[in-house]
């Protein structure tokens, strides 16, 4: 079984290569034309699906719901022209530093609450 980064790194190669591709022959190739507004919608709705599955459904589908989640946000990823690297850089960035202070530092944002039961 791969490590979790060398999964992370092939699938990021993969949705790299599919751009230019023909649409009607690759799911990635039909996203990445439609572009970031399109695939920033689908990261939407997949965050939603998975925050929904957390709350109430079982571990297969909470890890199902984060496998889409993450292949679209790699895809928005690419969308945009950054890596995976970069998204590395700055966790890498963050350690040693306290979430609380993190956050706090990135100012006031619109948040999603999932209700509580």
């Amino acid at each position: 079984m791969r490590r979790p980064g060398e999964t992370f790194e092939e699938l990021e190669r993969m949705i790299v290569s599919r751009r230019g591709e023909p649409i009607d022959r690759s799911y990635t190739a039909k996203l990445l034309h439609a572009g970031a507004n399109k695939v920033g919608g689908k990261v939407v709705e997949e965050s939603g699906e998975l925050a929904m599955a957390g709350v109430s459904e079982s571990d297969d589908r909470v890890v199902s719901e984060c496998a889409d989640l993450l292949y679209h946000t790699l895809v928005l990823l690419a969308c945009r022209g950054l890596s995976l690297a970069a998204v590395g850089a700055e966790l890498e960035r963050r350690f040693g530093t306290s979430g609380l202070e993190e956050k706090a530092s990135r100012g006031s944002r619109a948040t999603l609450e999932v209700p509580r039961e």
